[in-house]
């Protein structure tokens, strides 16, 4: 009997030993994550609002298992800003411990240039951060801070190269700006300087420069020739006379812009190239690398014109006399008006 009575006991001990260690199992270390979510919680967000977030995103096995997990471990209390990817096989213990102590998992933010303003790239980058395009602009825009990096206002969008970043969703917009200067310098290495020190132009120069290259082709084979045309007609004291750079000018004013007309080229703008010699004051846009290094091994020819091919296909006729090259804009222009009529026929119709 008194056998009987200890197995008993024995029995009810380790039953319940495995049922707690179940349930611990079940609520800290069994993988609860069954597809990948990824988890912003800003400054601002409630514990509520949280748990709402993973509740609704399906990523969760067990909801019921993190919901007594959280609760246990005081997380109403205890969870920190940041951007948290959720994966699967992540136990409720990992992903407490992730939240409570800030342990986000960095973003990739891809630069992929043609940003022409401070204020569009203030926009860009509060879509990729927990602080928004208002807390980036009050840093761009900032004088104190553009004299500290050594630029200009107009010279500054030139400081950020295109490319892919990893950065904390929760980065603060000084140090995000201040990352970008360091990638800057980086960029400059030895090589790109000395090519840019053997044209004669300076790192503002050549962006500037890269920066209505883009404006003119998007074909990359073409970008040295390009850029060697404007070097030929700087070397020679021409006016660059690059559309871009006048629809740069009127971008407050019209600010979608394509197809200048004689009245455009009157501007009075620094940026207005078929008035002013040289270059313009700064960038137009932030250059693709791809134009960076276009103009640092620009192709050396005799060109002194371009113009687009009546083909529409985005590659341009050259030229190396204005005779050859008013041969050219007729073309492209016949072809541009008989392009004009069809479409309006069509529509029409």
């Amino acid at each position: 009997m008194k056998r009987n009575i200890i197995i008993t006991v024995c029995a009810a001990i380790v039953v319940a030993a495995v049922t707690v260690g179940l349930r611990y199992y079940i609520t800290y270390k069994m993988p609860n994550i069954q597809q990948e979510y990824v988890l912003l919680v800003d400054s601002d967000m409630t514990y509520g609002a949280m748990t709402d977030s993973i509740a609704s995103s399906g990523a969760v096995r067990n909801l019921r298992s993190l919901t007594r997990a959280f609760l246990k471990r005081d997380m109403e209390q205890h969870y920190e800003p940041g951007r948290y990817v959720l994966s699967p096989g992540m136990s409720n213990q990992y992903i407490i411990r992730m939240i409570a102590n800030g342990w986000e998992t960095p973003a990739k933010v891809t630069l992929r240039g043609y940003i022409k303003t401070l204020e569009g790239l203030a926009a860009f980058l509060g879509r990729n951060f927990e602080a928004d395009s208002a807390d980036f602009a009050d840093v761009l825009l900032n004088q104190e801070i553009v004299d500290s990096l050594g630029f200009k206002p107009e010279t500054f969008i030139g400081m950020f190269i295109p490319n892919t970043y990893e950065f904390y969703w929760t980065a603060s917009p000084r140090s995000v700006i201040e990352r970008f200067h360091k990638e800057y310098e980086a960029f400059w290495n030895g090589e790109r300087d000395r090519l840019a020190e053997d044209m004669g132009m300076s790192r503002n120069e050549v962006m500037t420069l890269a920066s209505i290259v883009i404006g003119e082709t998007n074909n990359t084979g073409e970008m040295p020739l390009i850029a060697g045309v404007y070097i030929n007609r700087l070397k020679r004291g021409m006016r660059l006379q690059a559309c871009p750079t006048v629809i740069y000018a009127h971008l407050k004013t019209e600010p979608g812009l394509r197809r200048l007309l004689n009245r455009h080229l009157n501007i009075d703008s620094p940026y207005n190239t078929y008035r002013i010699k040289g270059l313009p004051p700064g960038p137009i846009a932030i250059p693709t690398v791809s134009a960076i290094d276009a103009v640092l091994h620009y192709t050396k020819s005799d060109y002194l014109y371009f113009c687009a091919k009546p083909s529409f296909d985005g590659t341009h006729n050259f030229a190396s006399t204005y005779s050859q090259h008013k041969a050219n804009s007729r073309a492209y222009n016949k072809a541009f008006e008989e392009r004009e009529a069809s479409r309006k026929a069509s529509n029409a119709a």
